[in-house]
C-alpha cells in the first residue's frame, strides 16, 4: 500500500511525467539527476536507462552513491566530495543532454557549464534554497545564466506534477506497475514510526538523513 505514496504514486508520477514531456530522453544520451536516491529521482534515473539514456545520479554521502550503482545508474557522484564540477564533468564527457533539477544550489552551478546545445532541464525542486531567509550571498551568476540559456537553446522548464494528470496518469499507471512488477523499477523507504516522530522525520528529510521515500507509519 505504500507505493501509493511513493513510486506508484505522486513522487513516481512527477519523476514519469517530468522526465518524459519535458526532458524527452532519447537513445544514447546523458541524463543526470540530484537528489539521485530519492523517490523522485530514483525513478528519474531508471526510467532513463529505460529509454536507453546513460543516467547520472547525484546524491550525498558514500551510502547513497552505493545505492545508485545498485539501482543500475552508469555514473554516481557525491556531492558533499570535493571537486564536482570536475567530477561530473569526468562522468559525462559528451556533455548533459537531460538534467532534472531537485536542488539548486551548488549541484546546479556544477551542472550548468556541462548542458549540451538544446539541453532540457525539468525543474522538479530547489531543496537547497527551502530554508533560505535571505537573497544568497557572492556574485549575481543571473547573467551567466541566460548567455548559456541563450547561446545553448536550452529549455527550462518548471513543473508541477497535476499538469500532466489529465494527459499522462493513466499511461503512468499503466508503466510504473508493470516496471515495478517486473523489477525494472526498484524503490526503498524510509519508514518513521509513530506520529509523534513526524516532526523527526520530516527536518531530517530536509537535512538529507532519510534514505528512499519518507514515510511515518500513524498505526
Amino acid at each position: 500500500m505504500t507505493t501509493a505514496l511513493g513510486v506508484l504514486g505522486m513522487p513516481g508520477f512527477t519523476a514519469y511525467a517530468g522526465l518524459l514531456a519535458i526532458g524527452k530522453p532519447q537513445p544514447g544520451e546523458t541524463v543526470a539527476v540530484a537528489a539521485a536516491t530519492g523517490p523522485v529521482g530514483s525513478a528519474v534515473g531508471q526510467i532513463a536507462k529505460l529509454h536507453g539514456a546513460r543516467a547520472i545520479g547525484i546524491a550525498g554521502g558514500e551510502r547513497k552513491v552505493a545505492h545508485l550503482h545498485e539501482l543500475g545508474f552508469d555514473a554516481a557522484l557525491d556531492h558533499r566530495a570535493a571537486d564536482l564540477p570536475g567530477r561530473l564533468a569526468d562522468a559525462a564527457p559528451d556533455g548533459l543532454d537531460v538534467y532534472f533539477e531537485n536542488v539548486g544550489g551548488a549541484v546546479w552551478q556544477a551542472v550548468l557549464p556541462q548542458l549540451n546545445e538544446f539541453a532540457r532541464v525539468p525543474v522538479c525542486g530547489l531543496a537547497a534554497h527551502y530554508n533560505a531567509t535571505s537573497l544568497p550571498e557572492g556574485p549575481d551568476r543571473s547573467a551567466q545564466l541566460m548567455q548559456s540559456v541563450l547561446s545553448k537553446s536550452l529549455t527550462l522548464r518548471g513543473f508541477i506534477q497535476r499538469e500532466f494528470v489529465p494527459t499522462m496518469f493513466e499511461d503512468f499507471l499503466r508503466d510504473m506497475t508493470g516496471w515495478v512488477t517486473s523489477g525494472q523499477v526498484q524503490y526503498t523507504e524510509d519508514i518513521t514510526e509513530g506520529l509523534d516522530r513526524a516532526p523527526e522525520a520530516f527536518v531530517g528529510m530536509l537535512h538529507g538523513r532519510n534514505f528512499g521515500k519518507t514515510l511515518v507509519r500513524v498505526s
